[in-house]
């Protein structure tokens, strides 16, 4: 089955004619929100910075988002080096800390979350697998 018409063309040759496709007027969520991302990757980056400072044992952090979702699919994770140090930072102060500056960076940006908590999680980090073939 053919899902194009056949049409003649100038030449007389008949060819399958492809209705051309509009480009949708709508921004993909992508590049609607690439502003939104490019500040909330600096926000956390200066909130990464202090934590490094402040919280033994705190790395590194990450975000993962769907843009079809925003913001309710937005996560900020948290990464330790141990689970002791991970552990020993949810059960201080240390974890508001963490929930605060995550919703500064959020506020900054002009995110609006209902529950910060919905929004953070914590890891701890991995340690990286050898090169193939050492026998790891």
């Amino acid at each position: 089955m053919n899902l194009f018409p056949l049409r003649a063309g100038r030449s007389g040759k008949i060819a399958a004619h492809r209705p051309r496709l509009q480009k949708s007027l709508m921004p993909s969520p992508k590049r609607k929100y690439s502003a939104v991302e490019r500040e909330l990757i600096r926000t956390l980056t200066d909130a990464c910075e202090t934590a490094k400072s402040e919280i033994l044992g705190f790395q590194w952090l990450t975000h993962a988002v769907d843009y079809a979702q925003f913001p309710q699919s937005l996560v900020v994770t948290w990464v330790f080096d141990s689970e002791a140090s991970r552990a020993r930072a949810l059960a201080s102060a240390d974890k508001a800390r963490m929930q605060a500056l995550t919703l500064a960076a959020f506020d900054e940006v002009g995110i609006s979350v209902s529950r910060i908590d919905d929004h953070v999680a914590f890891s701890v980090e991995r340690p990286a697998r050898g090169k193939r073939g050492q026998g790891r």
